[in-house]
Order: C-alpha cells, then sequence, then structure tokens
C-alpha cells in the first residue's frame, strides 16, 4: 500500500459514522466512501493496481509453484542429484547434454552412468561427504559429470574460473579449503602446476555405488563471485538454491520440456551451470554447451541445434549486435533470450534485429536472496516486486549515504524505504527457516557477515545487503543502475557508471568502455576516467569529445581517456576496474595513449609526464 494509506483510513472511519447519522443508504453511503477516498489519493493507488494486478498474480502464481516445489522436496529429502534421477527415468535416452565443439550427444542415461563412475572413483580416492574438492575444467559436459557425481557422494565441488593462474588460483584454492582438485588436461601448463594436486589420471571402479544422502538446506558446491572489484569469494550453493535459480527461471520466461537451451557462458558460474545446465539437471531440457562465446558462430550453432532458448550476459548481446548481418540469425528457432545486465540502449536493437520474441532479463548475485525478474517483457527492467502486495516478497529498496553507500537510519534506528523513482540499494529480508528467504554466504565467515545488516525492516531482524543501486518507478519495475562501489560524485553530481559506459559504447559502435573514478589531489570528488579499447589507433579525440557533448552531461563526461588495445574482463565477460582504478592517469603506470580534457582549451590533450605533475600539484585547473 502507499505511504498514505494510514491517513486514508481513519477518514474513511470518520466519513462513515457521518452517513450512519444522516441516515443514508448502504448504496449512497459506499458511492461516498468511495469518493472519499479518491479525493484522498486513492485514485492512484487504484491506477497501479489495475496496470500491474496481471503481472503480480502471474507473479504470484510463479512464486507459489515454486514455494510448493521445494516444501515437496524437503518433505521428500531430495536433493538436486535424486531430482535428476527422476529425470533420467522418465526418458533414459533423451539428449540430456550437447557437447558443440565435437558433436557429442551425451543421453540422460548416460549422464547418470558417467556420473556414477566420478562418484565411485571420489569414495575410492579416500573422499567423503563434506569434503571439498576443487573443479578445474573448461566449459563442457565432462565438468556437469564431475560436479554431479561428487555431489552423489557428498563431496562438495568448488567450481574454479578456468583463466586463474598462480596467486588467484591458490586464493580460490585456499578460501574453498580444498582437499584436491580434479583438473581438466587441457589446463596443464608450468603455471597450473605451481597448484596442490592430490589426484591424477581417473580411474574406474565397478563396484555398487554407496550414497551419502544429504538434506535439501545442504551445500551442494561453491561458486566464486567475479571479483570485478576484488578477490573472488566462495559463495555457497546449497541444495535449495540450485533448484530455487534455475525454477525460477523456468517458469517466470515461459520454459518447457521440449525447450533446447543454448549455453555459451562459463560452467564455472551460475548464469551457465544452474541458470542453463539446471534447466537439464531438474527439468528434463537438453543444454547444447559451447566451450567460448563466439559472435561470429553464435546463430549458427543456434540454427544447427534447433535451440529455442539462448544465454546472455548482457555485453554478448552488445557484441551480436556489432557482428555483420548473416543468414542464420533470421533463420534460427529461438524465441527466449535470458540473462543479465542488458543494456537498454541494447535491448530493443536486439529484439527487433535478431526477432527475438522474449527477453528474460533477471538480478540476482549468485548468493543474494533478493533475485527479480522480468516475467512481461517489459523494456530496460531487470524485474518487478508488487506494489499492491510488497510484503507478498520482502524486498526493499533502501535508502543510501551517497559518498559511502551506508544504508540511512532513521529516529528509531530503521532503515529508510525509497520513494518511486529514488535510487537505492536493494536489500532482502532474512529468514533463514525459509529455503527462499535464507542467505548461505560465503565459505568465509568475515565476508558472509559483511553483507548482513541488522535492524532492518523491523527492529531485531536481518537483510541481505546487495550494495547494488537500483530504482523503482511507481508500478514497481526495478531497473539496475550501479554495481556497489561503481558510482562516484563529481561536480556535486553521482555519475552513474554503468549509464555512461552504455552511452559512450554506443557512440562508439558498441566498443567496449569501462568508466570509473579516480582521485584528483585537492579536488573534491572523483574525475571521470574512461578506457576504451581501440585495437585499430583510429580514434579521434575532437569527434570523440563533439558527440560526449552532446550525450552527457558536464560532469559525466570523461575528463581522462585511456586508450587500450583490450580491457581486463571477468569470463562472463564483465569488465574488471581495480587495476585500471590503480593506475588511474599516472602515465608512468601504463604504456596505453592517456588523454586529459583541458577544459580551457576545451579538447583532449595527450596527457605527458609534464602534464601529469602539473596536475597532481594543482597548477592547472580541472
Amino acid at each position: 500500500m502507499g505511504a498514505g494509506d494510514g491517513f486514508r483510513a481513519p477518514a474513511a472511519v470518520i466519513s462513515a459514522g457521518l452517513l450512519s447519522v444522516l441516515g443514508l443508504s448502504w448504496f449512497w453511503s459506499l458511492l461516498a466512501l468511495l469518493g472519499v477516498y479518491l479525493c484522498s489519493g486513492g485514485w492512484r493507488f487504484l491506477y497501479v493496481a489495475a496496470c500491474t494486478i496481471k503481472r503480480d498474480l502471474v507473479g504470484l502464481c510463479i512464486l507459489l509453484r515454486v514455494k510448493f516445489f521445494m516444501h515437496h522436496y524437503i518433505r521428500t529429502r531430495s536433493t538436486v542429484p535424486s531430482i535428476f534421477a527422476q529425470r533420467v527415468a522418465l526418458h533414459p535416452d533423451k539428449a540430456a547434454l550437447v557437447e558443440e565443439s565435437t558433436g557429442e550427444v551425451w543421453s540422460f542415461s548416460e549422464l547418470d552412468r558417467r556420473s556414477n563412475t566420478v562418484a565411485q572413483w571420489a569414495v575410492a580416492q579416500g573422499w567423503r561427504s563434506g569434503d571439498v574438492v576443487a573443479v578445474f575444467m573448461e566449459s563442457r559436459p565432462l565438468m556437469v559429470v564431475l560436479w554431479l557425481g561428487l555431489a552423489k557422494v557428498g563431496v562438495e565441488p568448488a567450481l574454479i574460473n578456468f583463466n586463474l593462474r598462480r596467486d588467484s588460483l591458490m586464493h580460490c584454492m585456499g578460501v574453498s579449503g580444498a582437499r584436491g582438485m580434479v583438473f581438466g588436461a587441457e589446463l596443464l601448463d608450468g603455471e597450473t602446476r605451481t597448484a596442490l594436486f592430490v589426484c591424477s589420471d581417473m580411474m574406474l571402479f565397478q563396484r555398487p555405488l554407496e550414497m551419502f544422502r544429504k538434506k535439501w538446506c545442504d551445500r551442494l558446491f561453491y561458486i566464486y563471485t567475479s571479483g570485478t572489484t576484488g578477490l573472488p569469494k566462495a559463495a555457497i550453493i546449497v541444495h535449495s538454491r540450485y533448484y530455487r535459480i534455475a525454477a525460477f527461471g523456468y517458469y517466470s520466461f515461459g520454459l518447457g520440456p521440449d525447450d533446447v537451451v543454448y549455453c555459451c557462458l562459463p560452467l564455472y558460474h551460475s548464469a551457465g551451470n544452474i541458470v542453463g545446465v539446471g534447466q537439464c539437471m531438474l527439468h528434463g531440457l537438453t543444454v547444447v554447451i559451447r566451450r567460448k562465446f563466439s559472435a561470429s558462430r553464435f546463430w549458427d550453432d543456434c540454427v544447427k541445434y534447433n535451440c529455442t532458448v539462448v544465454q546472455y550476459i548482457g555485453e554478448i548481446c552488445r557484441y551480436l549486435l556489432s557482428q555483420p548481418v548473416r543468414p542464420s540469425e533470421s533463420r534460427h528457432q529461438v524465441r527466449v533470450a535470458m540473462g543479465n545486465g542488458l543494456r537498454p540502449n541494447v535491448w530493443e536493437d536486439f529484439m527487433k534485429r535478431f526477432n527475438i520474441k522474449r527477453i528474460g532479463e533477471f538480478y540476482g548475485a549468485t548468493e543474494c536472496n533478493c533475485s527479480l525478474a522480468n516475467m512481461d517483457n517489459k523494456v530496460g527492467a531487470c524485474g518487478f516486486n508488487s506494489v499492491i502486495l510488497p510484503s507478498v516478497y520482502p524486498i526493499r529498496l533502501l535508502r543510501a549515504d551517497e559518498d559511502s553507500m551506508e544504508l540511512i537510519r532513521d529516529s528509531r534506528g530503521l532503515c529508510v524505504p525509497c520513494k518511486p523513482g529514488e535510487p537505492g540499494i536493494i536489500v532482502g529480508r532474512i529468514n533463514p527457516h525459509d529455503p527462499l528467504r535464507r542467505f548461505d554466504g560465503y565459505a568465509n565467515q568475515e565476508a558472509t557477515n559483511k553483507k548482513i545488516s541488522h535492524n532492518v525492516f523491523k527492529q531485531g531482524d536481518s537483510a541481505y545487503v546487495s550494495g547494488d543501486l537500483m530504482v523503482m518507478d511507481e508500478l514497481g519495475y526495478v531497473y539496475f543502475r550501479d554495481r556497489g562501489g561503481d558510482t562516484f560524485r563529481w561536480r556535486g553530481e553521482n555519475v552513474s557508471t554503468t549509464e555512461v559506459e552504455g552511452i559512450l559504447s554506443a557512440l562508439l559502435n558498441q566498443t567496449d568502455v569501462a568508466v570509473y573514478g579516480v582521485s584528483v589531489p585537492g579536488v573534491e570528488g572523483k574525475a571521470g576516467m574512461a578506457a576504451i579499447v581501440d585495437v585499430t589507433n583510429d580514434f579521434n579525440c575532437e569527434t570523440f569529445l563533439r558527440d560526449v557533448q552532446n550525450a552527457l552531461p558536464s560532469y559525466a563526461r570523461p575528463v581522462f581517456l585511456r586508450l587500450s588495445p583490450e580491457v581486463d574482463k571477468t569470463g562472463t565477460f564483465k569488465i574488471q576496474k581495480t587495476r585500471l582504478q590503480k593506475e588511474g592517469f599516472d602515465p608512468r603506470q601504463t604504456s596505453d595513449r592517456l588523454y586529459f580534457l583541458h577544459s580551457r582549451l576545451a579538447r583532449y590533450e595527450s596527457l605527458t609526464e609534464e602534464l601529469y605533475s602539473a596536475i597532481m600539484q594543482g597548477k592547472l585547473s580541472l
């Protein structure tokens, strides 16, 4: 309900008393009460209800359906492997996984048999239920076989990014507490040999499989956060969380058992291994796995394997749009594209060019309890929360300090909800007894504690604090604004790096762009800096500045530019800014071309060491 409902109810009661004294009939009394309600602002509530009731009822049905199955699996003591066993029994010969690189098709019975072999092998190694074993392998069906087989005997796989080497690799091994590692031979080079391996070639043991039954809310495996702003953290994925993420994707975006999913995302990430492969494990869909994303082969693969659903991370859609037109992009059967991070300025172009009927955009970090889903194709939205029934799904956008991003408290010590159109941090109320509301956190307890805030909605409660900045409109649609820590303040204004990146990328024909704030001595706030990929060395500063002046307000225009042949990315195409922010605009830290927006001359100047010194000493005004 709206914030003013508390004032409308007493007015209605008083009016009812007066009407009864006047002796009016019930019909006229109700009509008069409706008039009082509308005059006090209730008409707006009725308008919102009329616009959103269908969407909210669909969302409620999906929520209840997932809840029903969650409680059913609790009662039946189910786990992800046992649900998969049910799928095997239903259609043993149906294609479960397809390996794109070889064309090999793995049926459900074959996937089950091979995972049993892995389980038997794991027991022979001395691993037992509760042990953690790292899985370090490129994305292919064998990786699914490995984690599924380990899970069948209660061993908890830690799914490690196969791009990591040396210190980063050892860090991920350490935080998970892994007793050993199963690795793909394709990754066995000089650097990976520095890690501690306790297993070699897999030996096959044909003896009865001894099952170590775990519970619905026990640990299944670990997935690492992307590490865009620091070292990765090992997020705990319990069986119920795996089901919840995959099931919401299945029901929210209208998937069916005959769909074929095209997955070109890494399987060490939740988008690939849960949202994608989870449709095979839990709902019996066929999933085509491609080891690495290829923009030039994407639609050819979809045609070849009759895919009806594709997965994306926002940048993938931009890469596809930058490709030349090819026949396969109009011959495919894809009707749903599901993923997260699709920028609003790319959204409609992507749907129109590739004839995609439905965008299944969602929001949700691997570990969060405040996931959202766009169920009705609302352009730009990552989901919604009901305005007329907000307590059904207890997530909120809360006000935060613009500089520290700390939650703002009222006089009672509780957090302050945002009004429509007001940016805030999305949080989800924690209920450890509800599989939908629990927060399982990370392998590191200190990292877990940092994501929990207390006395949020009411005294004594707790909530997961995402750190992500969102905006909700009056109809309850939620729009992603920025990742935690990505917003910076300049010239008294907040600058959204995500928004500026989208605009600059569009101006530069979908080029990779990273925007971040850099500190300048003696200057309040942070100056904007843009790292731009320039492979051909044909970047034109004059044209760029003219376009930027037309597209962005003065405070959001990059003060510094960095032109580079590439930018650091995670395996899910998120741009990593840690190194860029550390090096800043110091020409001694990089061989990349640096430029400075000289305000007096109204042009970008090459940033030499002399110019850098003048800026650092405050001799040159920004």
